[in-house]
């Protein structure tokens, strides 16, 4: 099922515009009167009939659609699951971990700057194009919150009550995400960077109970 995205949403009518616009008039030829199925991202799929059509050579490509039918709480689940992950030096092993995250339904993506990190600037526009594409590619709803760049210690001070835990490389007890997590139950996981978290982090993480 092809799937498009958008935020324009009203009661009764939504709109496609720009690329999204572009891809279902130009690139799949689709007419006045044809069935699209649109997300918005938060959990709602929309069937759709096509009711006008607008690709002047100015002005933004423009698909209007009547909404025939929502379906609330697709893909929706009774917990949630926030990564905060330091962005790798590499951006295209980055971009990927995004992909992946989104296709598996993480809920919230938060971008961590932390003593190690070897990258402190995202692109959060071209993240965003990625996380759209890949909910629509493995036919999510939902799109995970995108949060840019946010300090070790601003993330842990205002971190939100939830099971929390913190993948690192020091020496001490450590045991399997799968075995330790509680099915049902909110989540955060840290991931550091190439250079794993320093050791002050990673003490100040234990001791906010992670």
């Amino acid at each position: 099922m092809e799937l498009f995205f958008s935020t324009e949403i009203g009661k009764e009518r939504l709109t496609l515009r720009g690329k999204e616009a572009e891809h279902c008039a130009k690139v799949l030829r689709h007419k006045v009167g044809d069935t699209l199925f649109v997300i918005d991202g938060r959990g709602t799929l929309y069937r759709c009939q096509i009711s006008e059509i607008t690709l002047a050579k100015k002005g933004e490509p423009k698909v209007e659609c009547s909404i025939e039918e929502r379906s609330v709480g697709v893909g929706g689940r009774n917990y949630s699951l926030t990564m905060a992950v330091c962005p790798t030096k590499n951006m295209e092993r980055f971009e990927w971990f995004v992909e992946k995250a989104v296709e598996i339904g993480v809920d919230e993506i938060t971008f961590l700057k932390s003593e190690h990190s070897e990258r402190d600037v995202i692109k959060m526009e071209r993240i965003e194009k990625i996380a759209v594409s890949a909910m629509k590619q493995s036919q999510k709803a939902c799109l995970p919150a995108l949060n840019g760049m946010t300090s070790f210690r601003t993330f842990i001070e205002t971190c939100p009550e939830t099971d929390r835990y913190i993948a690192h490389c020091e020496p001490g007890s450590k045991v399997n995400l799968q075995d330790a997590v509680v099915p049902g139950h909110d989540m955060v996981v840290l991931i550091g960077p190439e250079g794993d978290f320093s050791p002050q982090e990673i003490e100040m993480a234990l001791k906010a109970g992670f």
